[in-house]
């Protein structure tokens, strides 16, 4: 029968209705599209996935890397590290290591040991000493001539040897090899929106201002000095940073 202008057309029902319309939308958007406007598109996506695969296996690499380096310096050091261990318990039979609570990546608490190089109540004589801190910003806390600081302190620290134990925090995924240092609660509550900046990545055994200068480098710089390790780090910057560590903690350089 054929339609006459009197005859009703037939309206599709509703789900049909709507495929027509996402069919046409699609034509409208993608069916004149020019081949040079495919091939931006490819572009796109290629180089968007291709950063992420970047990214992602550089960040893989570094903790492999991590893990790797901290099993073998653990086990390859541990009679040195025995070694210092007596050495403090011998010295007035407190405890060996001096647990803290830093703060890592995003803000995340973590305990962090360092061998003891302090009398055991150190912590409740830092208060009496803030007049004296070397460091004038009043955030980090720094004293060359420390009196809380024992005799076998002064040698572990001054070689670096009392952070050995943080090796651990790196197998454990709360540090890395590199980054910025690891700030107590109470310097990141002075901290400006600026400087927590240098809590955007994991914080390190070893950074770029421990290797030009350590305690000598003020706050404001040592964040700017983190600021451009985050901004361009990489494995071989990495690399780079391991190696300048071990003639900074040769010559001592701040270390105090």
């Amino acid at each position: 029968m054929t339609p006459t202008a009197s005859t009703p057309r037939a309206t599709p029902p509703a789900s049909d209705q709507a495929r027509l319309d996402l069919i046409e939308a699609l034509y409208a958007r993608y069916g004149t599209e020019s081949s040079q406007g495919l091939a931006v598109r490819w572009q796109y996506w290629h180089k968007k996935y291709l950063w992420k695969l970047v990214i992602g296996g550089a960040r893989v690499t570094k903790r492999l890397i991590d893990i790797v380096v901290s099993i073998c310096m653990m086990i390859g050091l541990s009679p040195f590290l025995i070694g210092v261990a007596l050495a403090i318990k011998l010295t007035d039979r407190g405890p060996i290591l001096f647990w803290q609570k830093r703060v890592g990546q995003w803000g995340r608490e973590f305990p962090f040991p360092k061998f003891r190089s302090m009398v055991t109540n150190a912590e409740a004589l830092k208060d009496k000493l803030l007049a004296m801190n070397d460091h004038q910003n009043g955030i980090t806390f720094k004293m060359k001539k420390d009196p809380r600081i024992t005799w076998i302190g002064r040698i572990i620290r001054k070689a670096s040897i009392d952070e050995l134990p943080q090796l651990w925090c790196v197998l454990k995924g709360d540090m890395s090899l590199v980054g910025p240092r690891p700030p107590v609660p109470r310097e990141v509550a002075l901290y400006s929106l600026r400087d927590r900046r240098r809590l955007d990545v994991k914080p390190g055994l070893t950074c770029i201002w421990q290797v030009s200068g350590r305690g000598d480098i003020p706050f404001p710089k040592q964040v700017e000095l983190d600021v451009q390790y985050i901004e361009s780090q990489s494995i071989w910057f990495d690399i780079v940073l391991l190696l300048k560590t071990a003639p900074a903690v040769i010559f001592g350089k701040g270390a105090y």
